[in-house]
């Protein structure tokens, strides 16, 4: 009974931490767009689209970044938020020229934006415009969920949720796709306690050799042993001393037992 029990309890847990290594090695893209508007289905286009690779939790440093020609004016109110003037568009190529790119970078991961409906929404209504099959909902993470159940009642901009976990965004002038991504990727660590994910034990081969660095590094002293000073009583100091005791009337060391 209880080696049945064992080796059920065993596979429960072996279960349990092949699926932490799975989640551990998990590749995710973070990305956010830039737009002209609202609402694709009025005519709005996106005009950048800024995506992170992180595998385990961790960026690996690989990203995809591109700018792209809407194929109609800018609105002053979008131009004040992100900065992507008709001009600096008009020689950028139409999004159907990079979507092979795209799709090669975004793979089959899953796709974390913040408020990501708005970003799938545009995304989606881009690969319609080209023929292209939509990127499925289930593949969707949204931080803005996240930070709702995290910090119920709190303010769930990028901007708020940045100060609430001491995001530096200093260097943030303008919103930008690839930059706003490369915030929101260290808020979703934030969000999922990805910090603490991989940290672990130490293998007793690192163990040993960080030892040995420590052992190394400590400074040696040699240490002098000095033999205890003579503490016994000079002849002048036994002399004064029994001359002073004479002095003690009735000193109680000197009664015999029975006076006691």
């Amino acid at each position: 009974m209880c080696r049945h029990l064992l080796k059920s309890c065993a596979r429960v847990l072996h279960k349990a931490l092949n699926r932490l290594t799975s989640n551990n090695r998990m590749r995710e893209i973070i990305f956010d767009t830039e737009t002209t508007g609202f609402d694709p289905a009025t005519g709005d286009r996106m005009v950048e689209i800024g995506c992170i690779e992180m595998v385990g939790r961790v960026m690996t440093g690989k990203h995809y970044h591109a700018y792209f020609n809407p194929q109609r004016p800018m609105p002053a109110a979008a131009e004040q938020v992100h900065g992507l003037s008709d001009r600096f568009l008009s020689d950028k190529p139409v999004f159907g020229d990079k979507v092979d790119e795209l799709l090669a970078f975004l793979g089959d991961s899953p796709l974390v934006a913040h408020n990501a409906s708005f970003d799938f929404g545009f995304l989606n209504h881009e690969l319609q415009q080209c023929g292209r099959p939509p990127v499925s909902m289930d593949r969707m993470v949204d931080t803005v969920a996240l930070a709702r159940v995290k910090n119920p009642g709190a303010k769930l901009s990028l901007d708020a949720l940045c100060t609430r976990y001491g995001i530096d965004r200093s260097h943030r002038v303008k919103h930008g796709a690839l930059l706003d991504a490369e915030l929101l990727a260290q808020l979703y660590i934030e969000l999922t306690g990805g910090r603490q994910i991989g940290l672990g034990l130490a293998d007793d081969a690192n163990t040993d050799k960080i030892i040995g660095q420590m052992d190394a590094n400590r400074v040696q002293t040699n240490k002098i042993f000095r033999p205890a000073r003579p503490h016994s009583a000079s002849a002048e100091e036994l002399a004064r001393h029994a001359e002073f005791v004479a002095k003690i009337k009735d000193a109680l060391w000197l009664q015999p037992e029975s006076a006691l």
